[in-house]
């Protein structure tokens, strides 16, 4: 459906591409005013859960969901859809969009997964933009807890769309009166925000892990911001897009609530645990770890001083531990705070 249609009393045509926590929680809001909300799921399991007993009790559970959420592992049901909101990470997002646009090539896609991919280098509107005409594209970020939306509980985000006409159409029919979006034309902007602060999220949890303290929390925070401003101006981002809800907004609380699958990772690396087997025993995706390494070669690419995402880095792929990372950071030079 074009963005003309804004002024249509009919309802689009609504799915979700992707059956984690979050895709879980945006079918629920979905659900509010659209009579049918297709969710596409990889695991057989989600699907049957949610199909059998209107709960996604592998990845959300304990919330009841509404009759008109349907579960699918078949993208074909997919094909009418005139808005996908996809929720697919990011590093198995490629192959996805790929079988997309094959059977579909009508529909917006509201990129809502934050992350790079690892191979590319590419955030996820450039790797849309593969398969897709980016004037389909639009982005959804924000501080936003999966539990928290599907409870229905009051949450703002950013909509970035290049065209603000199909951004409007796009929040009239995403957006509820506890889901607010915000509009914005800076869809880079969006993605960059999203996609650090996983990083630093981690890098907050560690400090939670170690006992270091509110104040050297505060102080990462603070420094991260930073540190995703450089790689945001990099990429031509919009400062007050980074000041906003997909940047500031959504560090604030990603780095500091064990809610957050980064900060728990993170705090759980700080308790002195290894990666590879705190991610393997887990089923959710720890996008920040995912997108660690991607994120570190874009500031060599570049040229960025961007350390505690470095770090994260390092301490991830198991190349430098947990205390040396933390000594090196406390052995930079003094320097000016910009």
């Amino acid at each position: 459906m074009s963005a003309t249609s804004a002024t249509s009393e009919q309802q689009p045509k609504m799915a979700v591409l992707g059956g984690g926590a979050w895709g879980t929680a945006l079918a629920c809001v979905l659900a509010q005013k659209h009579a049918a909300v297709p969710l596409w799921a990889h695991e057989a399991d989600t699907v049957r859960a949610i199909n059998d007993s209107h709960e996604n009790t592998p990845f959300l559970p304990g919330i009841k969901l509404a009759d008109n959420i349907h579960a699918t592992a078949d993208l074909t049901d997919l094909r009418a859809a005139e808005i996908i909101l996809m929720v697919v990470p990011a590093q198995f997002a490629r192959p996805i969009l790929a079988d997309l646009a094959a059977i579909n090539d009508h529909a917006m896609l509201v990129l809502c997964a934050k992350g790079i991919e690892r191979d590319s280098l590419k955030l996820m509107s450039e790797l849309a933009e593969e398969y897709i005409d980016k004037a389909r594209l639009a982005v959804l970020s924000g501080p936003s807890f999966a539990a928290d939306v599907a409870r229905g509980l009051p949450t703002a985000v950013t909509m970035a769309a290049a065209d603000a006409t199909r951004g409007a159409w796009l929040a009239s029919h995403i957006g509820a009166p506890h889901f607010r979006p915000y509009l914005s034309d800076d869809i880079i902007g969006a993605e960059i925000g999203g996609a650090i602060k996983n990083v630093l999220a981690i890098a907050c949890g560690i400090v939670a892990g170690k006992r270091l303290g509110e104040s050297a929390r505060a102080a990462l925070t603070a420094r991260g911001f930073v540190e995703m401003s450089r790689l945001g101006a990099a990429f031509g981002a919009k400062p007050e897009t980074l000041n906003g809800l997909s940047g500031l907004g959504d560090l604030i609380l990603t780095c500091s609530s064990d809610t957050s699958r980064n900060f728990s990772l993170g705090r759980a690396l700080g308790e002195g645990g290894q990666a590879a087997d705190i991610l393997s025993a887990r089923r959710s995706v720890s996008e920040g770890a995912m997108s660690a390494a991607a994120i570190a070669a874009l500031a060599d690419k570049h040229k960025l001083d961007m350390p505690i995402c470095r770090a994260v880095d390092n301490i991830v792929s198991g190349t430098v531990s947990v205390n040396a990372a933390i000594a090196d950071l406390l052995a930079r030079p003094i320097g000016q705070e910009n």
